[in-house]
């Protein structure tokens, strides 16, 4: 029988044990995406931000060459964390940066949650360097990251999960922090996040909220329904 005590991967995520880290999330990368629909992809990584900040999950944003090359992180993105520094490098690899390191050690947790583009470049390389020199425990959010192929981004995932990196998705992340619905202090927040970011689900819990709750729509302005008039 497998002794599965002592395997950390085992342990769920939760609001003391994580630390996320973004990485690149800047327009030029942006435009080399093709795995997945780019508006679909900074959607996904805002959402992903929201939930940290209301889990009060420490946060890391980096970026590369952004005067030179890449451009401004997501203003969406650096809206969720007002006065939060932004860590800039030269290196494609973000472990090879001292200050990346440094704010990692300083958050003084294992489990790692990354987000970034691309995915075959820029994460595969600081997940594989952060886990053999680091010791740290990568989980990598696939639908908030990018490859410049749907190829490339799978082949990274791939290599990344032979290595031990563990995949996951931004809501994912984000009920996996909740994990239970009598958590009242951070229910109303994370019902917010999923009606502004989960698609479906979220239109799922605004129909249940307003039609079988019978609770006020979510909109910011009054808006009058006239009642249907035949035609003559």
């Amino acid at each position: 029988m497998t002794n599965n005590a002592n395997n950390p991967k085992l342990e769920v995520l939760t609001p003391q044990n994580s630390q996320i880290i973004f990485i690149d999330h800047q327009p030029q990368m942006a435009f080399g995406v093709q795995s997945i629909d780019r508006q679909v992809l900074k959607n996904n990584t805002v959402g992903l931000a929201k939930a940290a900040r209301v889990f009060n999950i420490p946060a890391t944003i980096t970026t590369v060459e952004t005067e030179s090359f890449s451009g401004h992180t997501y203003p969406e993105l650096l809206d969720v964390f007002p006065g939060q520094p932004i860590l800039e490098r030269t290196s494609m690899n973000s472990w090879d940066d001292q200050k990346v390191r440094d704010a990692l050690a300083k958050n003084g947790r294992k489990k790692v949650i990354v987000a970034g583009l691309w995915t075959e470049v820029c994460n595969t390389t600081f997940s594989l360097c952060a886990m053999l020199e680091g010791d740290y425990e990568i989980y990598m959010v696939s639908d908030a990251s990018g490859g410049t192929s749907k190829e490339a981004h799978d082949m990274a995932m791939l290599r990344m999960i032979q290595a031990g990196v563990v995949p996951v998705t931004w809501q994912q992340v984000l009920l996996e922090w909740q994990r239970d619905w009598a958590h009242r202090d951070s229910y109303d927040a994370v019902m917010k996040i999923v009606k502004e970011h989960s698609g479906a689900y979220g239109m799922g819990v605004d129909y249940a909220y307003t039609m079988v709750h019978k609770t006020p729509q979510r909109t910011t302005s009054q808006h009058e329904t006239l009642a249907p008039v035949p035609s003559k």
